[in-house]
């Protein structure tokens, strides 16, 4: 009963995130609150973390035992892939993403300023790890959930977050190809969504076969 209780927190959390930042939602807010939407994003970020926190205690706080184990040598490789999947990770979120404009700081900070008109093809980021693997902090975020697997809770949390994060990801890029058109498509095709180098190692293979 706990296990049930743990996994319908989980996917009512993932819901309630994924209606705060969808696009009908946020277009509805965007009317509303014209110029003040700005201050949207920084209440996003606030409401998840406020959200997040008591829900991650109360999870590690449920009893449950311990269903797998790593050997010494897979231990050496665990921590290697949290090494590897951290790295991944803060290097895309502030190198190659606007970490301000993620917390929605820039917003803020851009508030009553007039912007200038660019063309969305011109904004497509593809430098560093974005030109590797389209969603480099998602991906890292997945290996990272799974590599921390030991119990029936933890699986059960890292089965509704992948599931979560590879749908929300499916639904961003439906946003990504409305906003900057074939640019997208483009660069969907050349660049895999999640595993690197994967477009790379399968055109080899079929090329060798």
């Amino acid at each position: 009963m706990n296990y049930l209780l743990i996994a319908s927190m989980w996917i009512a959390y993932c819901i309630l995130h994924s209606f705060l930042i969808s696009t009908s939602f946020t277009n509805l807010l965007t009317r509303l609150l014209k110029n003040y939407y700005a201050f949207y994003r920084i209440f996003f970020v606030s409401v998840s973390l406020i959200l997040l926190i008591p829900l991650i205690k109360y999870t590690d706080q449920l009893d449950s035992n311990i269903i797998i184990t790593y050997s010494q040598p897979l231990n050496i490789v665990r921590y290697m892939l949290i090494l590897g999947s951290l790295s991944m990770f803060f290097w895309a979120f502030f190198i190659d993403y606007d970490s301000l404009s993620f917390f929605g700081i820039r917003q803020i900070l851009d508030f009553g300023k007039t912007k200038k008109k660019i063309n969305p093809s011109e904004d497509l980021k593809r430098n560093g790890l974005l030109g590797v693997v389209r969603h480099p902090m998602y991906f890292a975020l997945i290996v990272y959930l799974w590599c921390q697997t030991f119990t029936v809770t933890s699986i059960i949390v890292n089965i509704v977050l992948t599931v979560y994060i590879i749908m929300g990801t499916i639904l961003e890029e439906k946003k990504l190809v409305l906003e900057f058109g074939e640019t997208y498509v483009k660069y969907q095709q050349e660049v895999p969504m999640f595993i690197p180098f994967i477009k790379i190692i399968l055109s080899r293979l079929k090329d060798s076969s």
